[in-house]
């Protein structure tokens, strides 16, 4: 009993180091945090450059007139940019934070403007991707270090941990709330299975709403209960061919690029699944008795 008690114990410790000593030298994670969140920005930030009428009724919310929304929006497209960019070049502590926080202001805007929760909830690749590049990146130690480009810290176990339920969280809302666009907002789809050939008829022969609606929502609920490497790249794989019926549709391609925290969150989880589950190869070699 007292030898198998203590080749347990030897075997899980020989697993907790593995996995502590393989982190820090593996940026894959960083990667996908870093570029979904910089697409995010630019993606967002090019509408505000070519300007965008859906975007007026958020001005109103702060009493700004049309007139000058109209010329405030390349302003924040301006700055949406430029961030996205030193992101993807240097990412900095406390401009990750600045875009947590400005991600999901702007989020909450939508259902005070009159458009529901749902869009609060899809957008929470917007919000929830800088938060987890953010707790990657570890928090400044001083005001000044939130602001430097030190490296970010070894990603220890517990971290990894706290990343990934963040990410589960984050993937499970985006899909929930995409989902109530079309069981609960009604929303009309009707132009993307037209663009990869899906006729209207056909389409209304074999109607998708609010089937697919339903489908994404209960996608959601598997992410938070069950979150495999399977289920998250299947997530991914659906966002991904989803979101690039847009630029089919013949929307502009920033409509693609804009979403890439609904891209980068399932794909970053699914990388954490896989660090996390055993290899089936793997064997630590029995100590003497």
């Amino acid at each position: 009993m007292t030898r198998a008690r203590n080749r347990a114990a030897e075997q899980a410790t020989a697993e907790v180091g593995q996995w502590e000593h393989a982190q820090p030298r593996d940026a894959t994670l960083h990667w996908i945090l870093r570029v979904a969140v910089a697409a995010c920005f630019i993606g967002h930030g090019a509408f505000g450059i070519i300007t965008k009428a859906a975007w007026l009724p958020y001005f109103a919310i702060f009493g700004i007139p049309e007139a000058w929304a109209w010329k405030l929006m390349p302003v924040v497209g301006a700055v949406d940019i430029s961030v996205g960019v030193l992101t993807l070049f240097q990412p900095v502590r406390g401009v990750i934070l600045y875009m947590t926080f400005w991600g999901f202001q702007t989020a909450c805007l939508r259902p005070l403007a009159g458009q529901g929760v749902w869009e609060l909830l899809e957008r929470a690749g917007n919000y929830g991707v800088p938060l987890a590049f953010l707790c990657l990146l570890g928090a400044g130690g001083s005001p000044a270090d939130w602001f430097s480009a030190r490296p970010a810290p070894g990603l220890t176990a517990a971290r990894t941990s706290a990343i990934g339920w963040i990410l589960r969280v984050t993937t499970t809302l985006l899909l929930v709330g995409h989902g109530g666009f079309d069981f609960a907002m009604h929303k009309d789809w009707a132009l993307y299975p037209a663009a990869i050939g899906i006729s209207p008829a056909l389409l209304a022969a074999h109607p998708l709403t609010p089937l697919a609606g339903w489908f994404e929502c209960g996608l959601g609920l598997l992410v938070l209960a069950w979150p495999t490497r399977g289920v998250m790249v299947l997530v991914f794989a659906w966002k991904l061919g989803t979101e690039a019926l847009r630029p089919l549709a013949g929307e502009p391609i920033w409509e693609f690029i804009e979403r890439g925290g609904s891209y980068g969150a399932p794909l970053a989880l699914a990388w954490i699944q896989t660090r996390r589950e055993p290899s089936p190869t793997r064997s630590v070699a029995p100590t003497a008795a």
